[in-house]
């Protein structure tokens, strides 16, 4: 692959952007699954589902070694927990939903009928105790829908155990920064669409089965990666997700490392991790000279790597972030330099990948 050409095209721009403004949650991935599929299908032989809906691309379906490269299809979300006589909706999380964020925040509840519009609502600056002020909590905030009794809420379709997204799109900060909600995880599924797509255009032939894989249900435990892993059975697996950029206010370095969004893609150390498959991608870099960072993790990664590795008997896993600000906030951001040297990174260590010399040297 040539240094000097963009890696990006306006094509992926454009998936991008409807990828990214199609609600994900936890549960409910299908919609977004299916534009991630219709992007993917010119660049695989064929694909897998299970019956959760995490999606897999596979080049070279019938080849005896199988490499996993993956990212997670779903986004933090609400439930609807309980409406009041009143008309008042309060909540439950579906994944680490933030509640510091929500008042004010306009919602999507997602019902038969289709969306129904609400917004987090807040009692008024002047209503409240000076120095007595409650802060929000999962306990006081609820959304309003305009609607004055319980009876009109349902009348609009809504009801308990209906999920609800903030309807906040993408867009681009300062020529280079990619900025929305949910972009942890999809950028991870952006980031290996565009692996296969590079392959594919490259005329690569690898010597492997390559499972290009946007898995569910992360966000509450890991679990979409915790079901594919047994029904594909891989021989290694390269997992991309994000971490924060510690750089920005009231983060502890100490306790969190340095990781700084445009500083290249972060390659994390932790139990989870196979040491070999690490060092492989770390020499790639550094030949490549792609920039990168490094990242500690004490007991897990926190990622579907961990997933992976502890399945079938042990699967040599690592890890490839991207440095990201405001995680599980609207305005998530990640620098498009990052971006494109993640999928590079992944992309090089694909073609580092020899069948017989290097699977032997994972095990």
């Amino acid at each position: 692959m040539s240094k000097k050409k963009a890696i990006l095209t306006k094509k992926s721009i454009l998936f991008l952007e409807k990828y990214l403004n199609n609600a994900s949650p936890t549960g409910y991935e299908n919609e977004g699954q299916k534009i991630w599929m219709d992007y993917l299908k010119p660049y695989v032989d064929t694909f897998i589902t299970d019956s959760y809906g995490t999606a897999v691309g596979i080049i070279n379906p019938d080849a005896k070694f199988k490499v996993v490269i993956e990212g997670h299809a779903d986004e933090i979300s609400w439930y609807v927990n309980y409406i009041t006589p009143e008309g008042l909706i309060y909540v439950i999380r579906n994944g680490g939903s933030d509640h510091l964020i929500a008042p004010s925040k306009i919602v999507h509840i997602h019902t038969k009928k289709g969306i129904v519009k609400g917004v987090f609502g807040w009692p008024a600056i002047h209503t409240r105790m000076k120095g007595k002020e409650d802060t929000p909590k999962l306990e006081n905030i609820f959304i309003d829908t305009g609607c004055k009794t319980k009876k009109e809420v349902e009348a609009l379709g809504v009801h308990v155990g209906c999920v609800i997204t903030y309807p906040d799109e993408f867009f681009i900060l300062n020529k280079n920064n990619f900025v929305c909600r949910a972009l942890d995880n999809r950028m991870g599924g952006f980031m290996i669409a565009e692996v296969a797509r590079l392959l594919k255009e490259n005329k690569v032939k690898l010597p492997f089965g390559l499972y290009i894989t946007n898995s569910v249900q992360e966000e509450i435990g890991l679990r979409g990666a915790e079901m594919i892993t047994h029904t594909i059975k891989p021989n290694i697996a390269i997992v991309t997700d994000v971490c924060h950029d510690t750089t920005t206010p009231m983060i502890d370095k100490k306790k969190e490392g340095e990781t700084i969004s445009g500083d290249g893609p972060v390659i994390s150390y932790a139990p989870a991790v196979q040491n070999n498959l690490r060092d492989l991608i770390v020499d790639t870099a550094e030949t490549n000279k792609i920039p990168f960072q490094r990242l500690a993790s004490s007991r897990a990664t926190g990622t579907d790597t961990d997933a992976f590795a502890y399945s079938n008997g042990g699967v040599p896993s690592a890890l490839i972030s991207l440095a990201l600000r405001y995680m599980h906030t609207t305005v998530e951001m990640v620098h498009k330099d990052d971006v494109e040297n993640v999928i590079k990174l992944i992309y090089e260590t694909l073609l580092s990948i020899k069948e017989g010399e290097t699977f032997s040297y994972f095990k």
